[in-house]
C-alpha cells in the first residue's frame, strides 16, 4: 500500500494525536497526512491484565484526538480509550475528540427482545463519561446511535474512498446489490455515484449471525454484481447473498464494506466462495489469515479522517468529505 499522501503540515503545537493498541497502523497513517508526530502514550498490561498506560507528553491546553477502534478484543480496546481519554482529562488536554473508526457494540441499538440492554448506548454514555469532547466516527452500524451521545458527533463514510476505487475500475454492466432492505439507502447512494441500478437481496434472519436468503429484487442476470454492506462479520449474509445472485444469473461478484469484522469462519467461507474481491477500508486491521486471502483487498481511510481531524482543529466544516 503506498503511504498516504500528507493533507496539509499541521504545524499547530496545540494538535496532538494519540492511540492504544487498536490500530496503531491506521494512526500513524493518519499523523503522517497530518505532518505532526503520533503523540506517545505507551499501553501495556498488568500480570493479572489490567491495561496500564502513561501519557508521556505535555497535553496541557492541547487539542487532543485519541485514534482508537473498538474491535476485537472489543472490550480490552474500549477500556484503552477510556484510560487515554481519562489520562488526557487529567492532565488538562483542553478538548478531547474520540476517533473510532469502528465503533463496537453498535449493532445492539435498540430493545429487540425483553430484557436486553441497550449497548450502544451504554458504551456511548461510558466513552462521554470518561472526557470526551466529542467524537468522529466511520460508517456507524447505525445513524441513530449518533444521537446517544450528548456531546457532538461528526459521522464519516468511506463511501468516497470505496466509489472512487470502483468508479476507476470502470466494471462493464455493473449492478449495486444491497445484501438486506436494511441497507437499501447505502447501497443507493453507490449506486447513483457509479450510475448503475439497484437490486435488492430479501433474506429471512432466523437468529444472530445466521441468514437465510430468499429471493432477488431487480435484474442481475448477465451483471456484473457490486454488494455494499457496513460490515462483514461471519460473512454468511455475504456468501449466501453472492449463491443467490449467482442463481439468479451474475456474471461476476465482488463486494465492499468498511469494518473487516471477519468473525470465526469468514475468511475461509469467502475463500471457498463464488465472490471475486472483497474491498474493506483499514478501519479495523486485518487478522494474518485475512492477509494472505487473495480475495481480499483494503483501502486506506487514513487521509480521509485526517482531513476531518484538520477541519474540527480549524473549526471549519466537514461537509465536504461527503461529497
Amino acid at each position: 500500500m503506498a503511504a498516504p499522501k500528507p493533507v496539509r503540515s499541521m504545524r499547530s503545537d496545540r494538535l496532538k494525536v494519540f492511540t492504544g493498541n487498536s490500530n496503531p497502523t491506521l494512526a500513524a497513517e493518519i499523523c503522517a497526512c497530518l505532518g505532526v508526530p503520533l503523540g506517545s502514550a505507551p499501553v501495556r498490561s498488568f500480570a493479572d491484565g489490567e491495561v496500564y498506560l502513561q501519557i508521556k507528553e505535555n497535553v496541557r491546553g492541547a487539542d487532543v484526538f485519541v485514534v482508537q477502534s473498538t474491535c476485537t478484543p472489543v472490550d480490552r480496546h474500549i477500556m484503552e480509550l477510556l484510560l487515554l481519554t481519562d489520562a488526557l482529562k487529567r492532565a488538562s488536554a483542553e478538548r478531547i475528540t474520540a476517533v473510532i473508526p469502528y465503533f463496537g457494540y453498535a449493532r445492539q441499538d435498540r430493545k429487540d427482545k425483553p430484557r436486553v440492554p441497550i449497548s450502544a448506548k451504554l458504551v456511548a454514555s461510558i466513552i462521554e463519561r470518561a472526557g470526551a469532547d466529542r467524537v468522529l466516527a466511520l460508517d456507524l452500524h447505525a445513524a441513530p446511535i449518533q444521537g446517544f451521545f450528548d456531546v457532538p458527533v461528526d459521522h464519516l463514510f468511506a463511501a468516497p474512498v470505496m466509489v472512487e476505487y470502483f468508479r476507476n475500475l470502470k466494471t462493464p454492466d455493473l449492478t449495486v446489490v444491497s445484501p438486506d432492505a436494511g441497507g437499501v439507502e447505502r447501497a443507493r447512494a453507490f449506486a447513483k455515484r457509479l450510475d448503475a441500478p439497484l437490486a435488492i437481496i430479501d433474506k429471512r434472519r432466523e437468529e444472530a449471525n445466521v441468514a437465510e436468503v430468499m429471493h432477488v429484487i431487480g435484474d442481475v442476470e448477465g451483471r456484473n454484481c457490486l454488494m455494499v454492506d457496513d460490515l462483514i462479520d461471519t460473512a454468511g449474509t455475504l456468501v449466501k447473498g453472492a449463491e443467490a445472485l449467482v442463481a439468479h444469473g451474475a456474471k461476476f461478484i465482488t463486494a465492499c464494506a468498511t469494518h473487516a469484522v471477519l468473525s470465526g469462519p469468514a475468511v475461509e467461507r469467502i475463500t471457498n466462495s463464488n465472490i471475486d474481491q472483497v474491498v474493506f477500508s483499514n478501519s479495523i486491521p486485518l487478522k494474518e489469515e485475512a492477509r494472505l486471502c487473495g480475495k481480499i483487498k483494503t483501502l486506506s481511510v487514513a487521509a480521509l479522517l485526517a482531513r476531518a481531524i484538520e477541519s474540527i482543529h480549524e473549526e471549519t466544516s466537514v461537509s465536504g468529505l461527503f461529497v
